[in-house]
Formats: structure tokens, sequence, C-alpha cells
């Protein structure tokens, strides 16, 4: 039998550590490793390339929708299970576009880790049951009206780094060093942003990545 091969991304070490010890009790598992952010998560899985990444939503630095979102555009038949502690449309629906295999809530993730981990290893989806409502009543609605609404879809993957790292607050310096750019390459890229969203300041930045569900 194979080792199945995981990587673990989520900013709380003590549910990695919960998460790890639950998976490891599987005979033919192994967590090959951990991270605390998302830029963290998308560097692992191009060194290590595992069989399923599970990933939080809501981590500093690059959310899991767009280290999903990156993730998949690099690597295009990972499989990836959303662990989140939001039920929620927007949160569902971004994260089923940026080709996450399944959706699972933190608050059964103790009894139904395994089974999702299986389901996704395995080429299908798994999403709890509150989620598997939400992708039946809403998710076909959600991704027909938004395309031609939804001006975050205009951003490009860069773009939408340095539109996190305005949204938690970090100026174009710090953001610059984060990003290994120029402060005058993130100016450039926070006009651009602006202009796309049609937003005028970094609050309105932040309301917008508020109501994305791009940061809490």
């Amino acid at each position: 039998m194979s080792t199945l091969r995981l990587l673990l991304a989520d900013d709380h070490p003590l549910v990695r550590e919960g998460l790890r010890k639950v998976l490891q009790e599987h005979p033919a598992w192994e967590v090959v490793a951990e991270a605390g952010d998302g830029a963290e998560a998308v560097r692992c899985v191009l060194e290590l390339t595992p069989d399923v990444i599970i990933m939080d939503i809501a981590m500093r630095r690059l959310n899991g929708i767009e280290a999903t979102r990156q993730i998949m555009k690099r690597i295009p038949d990972a499989r990836i299970l959303i662990l989140s502690m939001y039920c929620d449309e927007t949160y569902v629906t971004e994260a089923l576009r940026a080709g996450a295999a399944g959706y699972l809530l933190k608050e059964s993730a103790g009894k139904d880790v395994i089974q999702a981990v299986t389901a996704v290893a395995g080429g299908e989806s798994f999403f709890s049951p509150a989620v598997a409502k939400i992708v039946a009543d809403n998710c076909v609605r959600s991704l027909e009206g938004r395309d031609s609404a939804d001006r975050y879809s205009l951003l490009s993957e860069r773009e939408r780094e340095v539109f996190q790292l305005i949204a938690e607050g970090h100026n174009n310096k710090k953001i610059a060093a984060l990003l290994s750019l120029s402060a005058g390459t993130v100016e450039t890229h926070r006009g651009h942003i602006m202009e796309k969203l049609n937003v005028h300041s970094a609050s309105e930045i932040v309301l917008y990545a508020v109501r994305r569900g791009v940061i809490r």
C-alpha cells in the first residue's frame, strides 16, 4: 500500500497539531509538511507535491482561497480540501471557483476528516452537510450571476497578493519586502487595484476585502 502524503496549512499551530494526530493514526498516511500561511503553503506544495492539501481559509499574508487558486494554476490536478470555520455562500463559492475539491467545517473535522481526505484523495468531492446544502441551493446561481459584476476577477495574481496585504494594513515598504518587489512597483499595483475595483482609499480596500471574505 503506497503512502498518502498530506500537507496541512493553518495559521493556528494547535489546529495543525490536532489534525496531524488524527491523520497519522491512519497507517498509510503521512503529514509531510505544515504551513502557517498561504504563501508558505504554495511554496511547500510546489516543492513537495503532496497528494492532498488541507487548507484553512483565513490566514495572514495570503488567504487559503488565493493560495488554492495559485496552486491549481501551477498544478491543475492538485487535490485541495478546504477546512474552515465559515459556512458561508461567499467562502464556499470562492473555494470552488478556485479549484478546491472539498469543503470541511472545522466543527465536524474530528469525525469527518478521515472520510473527507479519503474522498478527495480518491478523486471525489466532499462537503460537510451544511456546505453541501449551500452548494446545491446557491453555487450554480452564484457562478452564473457574479462574473459580470464582480470586479475582483479583474485583478491579476500579483494584484490579489498586494490587495490582501494592503487590506491587512501593510504599507508599500512592508509589502515590497514581503513580495520581493520595489516600493514603486507596489505603488503601481496599488493604483491598478484601486482603478479595477473602483475604490479610492485603503479603508475602502479593507471594506471590500471583508465583504469578499479575503480577510476577517
